[in-house]
């Protein structure tokens, strides 16, 4: 059931498209991408004409409220935002917080569409890699200041740490029981901090890693 708001103030034509996405897209994870812009509009708190104002259709609509979701700009403005200064475990622990909320959102995503979206496209793919290259870097600059307690250096550790966030996280591997951010940085340090008698580990290292 979806509730009816009250009729809301009217915004500035940026914040309104910006209302009308978020809106969009938290029916499409309730109910799947039939949704009607009478849904929409209630849950918005605008007129449905309000809709047709800003998006020519409710397809460019929920086209806008999918891509929302992948777009990695709020979560690098907070892994950025995260305390430099706060010891390097505090601040892997806060950044694997904010990775686990956008790997459940994007996964709520499409198993909201029923599928894995339409056929991926070489922009979709080129799209895709540039957003890991801007959160791997926002990773390693997280890092980079806490380099010398590490037996990698930061941008294998960074690789690590999202590869152990997603597998830890996914929903169809842990159900409604995801590891703690905790328990997941503690994981990734217990394998990479530097100990006494182990040399560094380089990701193009082709020898075995040392014994824990």
């Amino acid at each position: 059931m979806i509730l009816t708001s009250q009729r809301a103030a009217p915004l500035p034509p940026d914040e309104r498209r910006a209302a009308l996405i978020e809106s969009t897209l938290s029916l499409v994870l309730a109910h799947g991408p039939d949704v009607s812009t009478r849904q929409i509009a209630q849950a918005a708190g605008v007129a449905e004409g309000t809709i047709f104002r800003v998006f020519t259709t409710k397809d460019e609509l929920v086209s806008a409220a999918v891509a929302s979701a992948f777009d990695p700009s709020p979560l690098l403005r907070d892994l950025a935002a995260i305390d430099r200064t706060a010891p390097l475990p505090d601040r892997l622990v806060a950044a694997v917080e904010l990775l686990q909320q956008r790997t459940a959102r994007v996964f709520r995503l499409l198993d909201a569409l029923g599928c894995l979206g339409a056929p991926e496209t070489d922009r979709d793919r080129r799209a895709r890699s540039d957003q890991g290259v801007l959160i791997g870097q926002a990773l390693v600059d997280l890092i980079d200041t806490g380099r010398d307690q590490l037996r990698c250096e930061p941008p294998e550790a960074a690789r690590r740490l999202q590869l152990l966030t997603v597998a830890f996280s996914h929903p169809r591997f842990v159900a409604d029981d995801p590891i703690s951010p905790t328990e997941i940085v503690s994981t990734l340090l217990d394998g990479i901090r530097l100990r006494p008698g182990h040399d560094a580990l380089h990701p193009d290292s082709t020898s075995k890693e040392p014994p824990c």
